[in-house]
C-alpha cells in the first residue's frame, strides 16, 4: 500500500484543502512492464519510478475531480469521490503491465474557518430537526385536544361530572350548603 499525504488541492470555489489517500497496485504483465520501464536500473529505482508515475497519475485525476466540486458538495460526496478512479486509470496502465487494485481517501483536512462553518451547519441542522419534531408533537397534541373537545361537546354525563367536580372544589374551600335538584339525584342513583 502506498500512502500519499497532505496533497493541497483547490475546490471549484477556490477553497484550499489537504487530502491524504492510499492506493495499491499490481504488476499483471511482466513483459509489458519491462518494455515500459528501464530494467537496466536497480529494481528499487524501477519500482520507485513506477510508484512516482502512479502517484502523479492519481494526483492529477483527484485534482481534476475535486476542482469540479464546491466545498459543500465535496463534503457531501467525499465517500464517492474515489469511485471509478482505478477503473479509469487501469485502461492506460494495463498497456504498461500494471493495474491499480484499490484507491481510497484517508482524510480530508479543511481550513479552520471552513471547519467552523461545517460545525455551525451541523448544529443548525440538528436544531432544525429538533424544532421540527417539537412542532409535530405540538400539532399532534392540538389535534388530540380538539378531538377530545369534540367528543365532550354533547356528552351530558361529562357535563354532570364537571358539575360535581366544581361543587366539590367549592365545598373543599369552606362550609357551604348546596341544594341539588331532583334531576341531579336521579342521575346519581343511575350512576351508582
Amino acid at each position: 500500500m502506498i500512502t500519499v499525504t497532505n496533497q493541497e488541492l483547490l475546490t471549484k470555489d477556490n477553497v484550499a484543502l489537504r487530502l491524504s489517500f492510499s492506493y495499491n497496485y499490481k504488476i499483471v504483465d511482466s513483459i509489458r512492464f519491462s518494455e515500459n520501464f528501464s530494467m537496466s536500473d536497480h529494481p528499487t529505482f524501477v519500482l520507485g519510478g513506477l510508484v512516482q508515475q502512479l502517484t502523479n497519475l492519481l494526483k492529477v485525476e483527484i485534482r481534476e475531480r475535486i476542482s469540479n466540486f464546491t466545498i459543500f458538495e465535496l463534503n457531501e460526496k467525499r465517500e464517492k469521490l474515489f469511485e471509478g478512479i482505478s477503473e479509469k486509470l487501469n485502461v492506460s496502465l494495463a498497456k504498461q503491465g500494471v493495474i491499480l487494485t484499490s484507491t481510497s481517501p484517508l482524510d480530508f483536512s479543511f481550513p479552520k474557518n471552513v471547519q467552523e462553518i461545517f460545525a455551525k451547519l451541523v448544529e443548525s441542522k440538528v436544531r432544525a430537526l429538533a424544532d421540527l419534531e417539537n412542532a409535530r408533537t405540538q400539532v399532534a397534541t392540538a389535534r388530540t385536544l380538539k378531538n377530545a373537545a369534540e367528543l365532550m361537546k354533547g356528552d351530558e354525563n361529562l357535563k354532570f361530572f364537571q358539575f360535581l367536580e366544581t361543587i366539590s372544589r367549592i365545598a373543599s374551600k369552606g362550609s357551604h350548603s348546596f341544594v341539588i335538584g331532583t334531576d341531579s339525584l336521579k342521575r346519581i342513583k343511575i350512576l351508582f
